[in-house]
């Protein structure tokens, strides 16, 4: 899409990234299929993303350090470590890290620093240690210790852990070509029936984990985890500088109320962190105080053609502004069609001496169907300008309207022939120019012939014959025509699309 076009989106676009406004922004975008609301989604993700130089070594540490906490930064180690094929680790090797030894510089730290360490280890080590004996434990255990007092990282899929290696790659990486690393402030995500709480804020999920001390193998157990929203959130807070997007595309797809479960009230704008009727709630699942930080935003998308599911939850739309979304036919170019004809002397078409240039108007294309389809289908039912933005030829519009166009409309119009051939302004076309054919005639057609012919045989072999070479093509009485399915006849000629303007 040119950049034009994407002017006229009218994205709201967000501050600078080092800026910070007092009014988070909940914004959904609705319309029908093909209006370019996902496109604006991933739009937005890019005012939610920012470089991070790479002048040297030193800085690209500090940035990967900056926002993570200490036992963040205690599993960037022994990933690191890990990396380098060393798997056991004892405390003074973590706090002579030069991970360790950058957050306490970022932290103004200098004294205590082993006590810092021992604390980060005791407290994510699991309850079921032999070696450890410590009260105040995590919920989530990252550590444990072997007889020898050495400490290792359990190996366990948590996203966590899978997250802080994706960034170490992304630095070692960094480091190597001195390129700078990409910040990503925002999270997408896409509602579907089954998405709910539990991968959305925080449930209950299986881990995998092995029990190096016994060489069992892996072990499961349940582990309280963090869901997309509840991550992006814990960045955010640790980050007031910058703001977070949340993106959420077919949101209308999920139950919202639960999927948000007890934030649905914290979203409001006025209910964020630091805000003047600021709220907090306990987490469902962990009981931990929880509040959602001022500079996170949520973007969102609703599919309005979508009546099969569940209608928005009415406390959802007092909380979120609703941006209409309509077709833009204007963003729609103009293909040129090639007709091989000429005209001799007597009047009569000679092919293939001259070749004539003719135009179809995808603009024009568009906005004719919609206006038959608000006519009687209504506005939800009208066609994005996305189904026809990548048509640049003839045979593509041609495979457009007879695989996706004219199959959504039939089943919009319940495959009723007749308000078909009016969509397609059929009704006072000749039968090689319609795009719908009305089946049923045509089957009582072959049928007199047949009769007039007295010739059975022939008649029920025509009549397999046609049962199955229209059994994908037609719903109810409606058939789409043969030649614009060939791409032969006179659907070769721009004049039989024209008559949809």
């Amino acid at each position: 899409m040119s950049g034009s076009s994407i002017n006229s989106l009218n994205i709201n676009s967000v501050n600078s990234s080092n800026q910070n406004t007092t009014q988070p922004t909940n914004i959904i975008y609705t319309g029908v299929a093909g209006t370019g609301k996902t496109y604006r989604l991933l739009q937005l993700a890019k005012e939610y993303t920012h470089q991070l130089s790479a002048t040297d070594s030193h800085e690209l540490l500090a940035q990967l350090l900056h926002d993570l906490s200490w036992r963040e930064v205690v599993c960037l180690v022994f990933l690191d470590l890990k990396a380098q094929q060393q798997d056991l680790v004892k405390v003074p090797e973590i706090v002579a890290h030069e991970f360790f030894i950058t957050k306490a510089a970022q932290n103004e730290r200098d004294k205590n620093l082993s006590n810092t360490a021992w604390s980060v280890l005791q407290t994510h080590s699991p309850a079921s240690s032999q070696t450890v004996m410590y009260k105040n434990r995590s919920a989530q255990p990252y550590f444990d210790k072997d007889n020898s007092g050495a400490w290792y990282l359990l190996k366990a899929s948590i996203p966590l852990l899978d997250s802080l290696a994706q960034q170490l790659a992304e630095f070692r990486q960094a480091q190597q070509d001195h390129q700078p690393i990409i910040n990503q402030r925002y999270s997408m995500v896409s509602f579907h029936q089954a998405y709910g709480y539990e991968e959305f804020v925080e449930g209950i999920r299986p881990v995998m984990s092995a029990n190096q001390k016994s060489g069992q193998g892996s072990q499961m157990h349940y582990d309280i985890q963090d869901g997309a929203f509840l991550r992006l959130c814990q960045r955010a807070a640790k980050d007031p500088e910058h703001r977070y997007a949340m993106l959420i595309d077919e949101i209308n797809r999920a139950n919202v109320s639960r999927v948000f479960g007890e934030l649905l009230s914290l979203i409001e704008p006025d209910k964020r962190a630091g805000q003047a009727h600021a709220m907090q709630v306990n987490l469902a699942y962990s009981g931990r105080a929880f509040s959602v930080p001022s500079n996170v935003d949520i973007y969102a998308t609703m599919n309005t053609q979508d009546h099969s599911l569940a209608p928005l939850d009415m406390a959802l739309r007092r909380r979120f502004r609703f941006i209409d979304c309509p077709p833009q036919p204007e963003l729609l170019p103009i293909i040129q069609t090639s007709d091989n004809v000429s005209i001799s002397s007597d009047g009569s078409d000679k092919s293939d001496m001259n070749e004539t240039t003719e135009t179809i108007d995808l603009a024009k294309v568009l906005s004719g169907l919609n206006h038959r389809i608000s006519q009687t289908l209504g506005q939800d039912a009208q066609l994005g300008h996305a189904f026809l933005l990548s048509v640049t030829s003839l045979e593509q519009l041609q495979s457009v309207l007879s695989e996706q166009i004219i199959p959504q409309l039939a089943q919009a119009a319940g495959g009723q022939v007749a308000l078909l051939q009016y969509l397609f302004n059929d009704e006072q076309q000749p039968t090689a120019t319609q795009f719908i054919h009305d089946d049923q005639a045509a089957g009582q057609q072959q049928s007199d012939i047949a009769q007039a012919h007295h010739d059975v045989s022939h008649s029920s072999l025509f009549a397999s014959h046609n049962a199955f070479s229209g059994s994908t093509l037609h719903m109810g009485s409606y058939r789409i025509n043969p030649d614009l399915i060939t791409k032969t006849g006179e659907f070769i000629h721009a004049t039989v699309y024209q008559h949809l303007y």
